[in-house]
């Protein structure tokens, strides 16, 4: 089958970055799924995987976590999905990638896919949908529900993949007021049209400006970007017993800055349940299969920003290179081989 992998940690720029290559077709068995991929989508994980991971027991790494195609065979223990069933899910860190013809994939974390989206706008979704999720509900504990006490919630970076759907999320299944931060015009248009109640900008004080939109503390807090950055104000801004929750990769994280406040601090990694095969592993198929529920109701939408094409090196490249330029908005797709 066709793949896109490479078997070295290089620069974007260099030819051997990304390569397509030819690898065999994985077999099936268990519980997995073999998808034939039809769309995926670019995260900042492929980037930083790519950039120190090397192939492990293989010759070439397969990157790619987001898809969105049919199920062309299912294991033996398979219980949730058939043949010719459209699927969509966001794979394991520990498993080859989606950047390949064909797929294995756990059924536990793979959705249905949204009917009324095709595969290009709902591999958009799944990886950046299971984050905000988790974030918003597994880890703040957040209600569904409009509540007139509920609080507020920063976003900062919210013009990103998880902060798109995140606002989303927030506004539309949550009483929060949603303040989400962007520094450009288009980023800061983006970011209100999915339903932010209010943008500041992240390069400016950001304590200043909640005092200017007449919010001083924000009950919860969710870094997915920058966190070394913006760190000291964030504890500053965070409401007495309110929660902070990133999901990026600080240096160094003082979690004492929080105590005075008597703050909680939860990191979200949505590839945690896979890695570890917990008992709640399914509980992503379920979301996923709610969300859908949600975007054929026209209560969410897709994220997708930009489809660059066919799946290829070439295209990969490019999506490499302009998420490591850090001014992507949304959701980066490619579709067909």
């Amino acid at each position: 089958m066709k793949a896109v992998g490479y078997n070295k940690p290089l620069p974007i720029s260099h030819a051997e970055s990304l390569m397509d290559i030819e690898v065999p077709t994985p077999a099936v068995s268990g519980r997995d799924l073999l998808v034939r991929v039809q769309a995926i989508s670019v995260n900042p994980v492929d980037v930083k995987v790519r950039a120190g991971a090397v192939p492990e027991g293989m010759e070439y790494k397969i990157l790619g976590w987001d898809a969105a195609g049919v199920v062309a065979e299912a294991g033996s223990e398979s219980k949730l999905f058939k043949v010719g069933d459209e699927v969509y899910y966001a794979g394991s860190l520990t498993r080859p990638g989606t950047n390949a013809e064909f797929h294995l994939v756990d059924e536990r974390i793979v959705g249905k896919k949204p009917k009324r989206l095709d595969f290009t706008a709902a591999a958009a979704l799944p990886l950046t949908t299971i984050t905000a999720w988790e974030l918003l509900f597994d880890r703040f504990g957040v209600r569904p529900g409009k509540p007139s006490d509920a609080g507020s919630l920063l976003i900062i970076g919210a013009a990103g993949g998880v902060g798109s759907i995140l606002i989303q999320l927030a506004r539309r299944l949550t009483g929060l007021t949603v303040i989400a931060t962007a520094s450009r015009l288009e980023t800061r248009e983006w970011c209100l049209d999915l339903g932010a109640h209010h943008v500041i900008d992240h390069t400016k004080p950001l304590v200043a400006q909640l005092r200017d939109i007449a919010i001083p503390e924000v009950e919860f807090i969710a870094g997915l970007n920058a966190t070394d950055t913006h760190y000291p104000a964030l504890v500053e801004a965070l409401a007495p017993q309110g929660k902070f929750g990133l999901i990026d990769d600080p240096t160094s994280l003082d979690a004492t800055e929080l105590k005075r406040k008597s703050a909680s601090l939860h990191w979200e990694f949505m590839f945690a349940r896979p890695v570890f095969q917990t008992s709640d592993m399914s509980a992503q198929h379920m979301l996923l299969d709610e969300v859908a529920a949600l975007v054929d109701a026209g209560v969410v939408r897709t994220t997708l920003a930009e489809n660059l094409g066919t799946i290829n090196a070439a295209n990969l490249k490019k999506a490499h290179a302009m998420i490591e330029g850090g001014r992507t908005r949304g959701k980066l797709v490619l579709a067909g081989f």
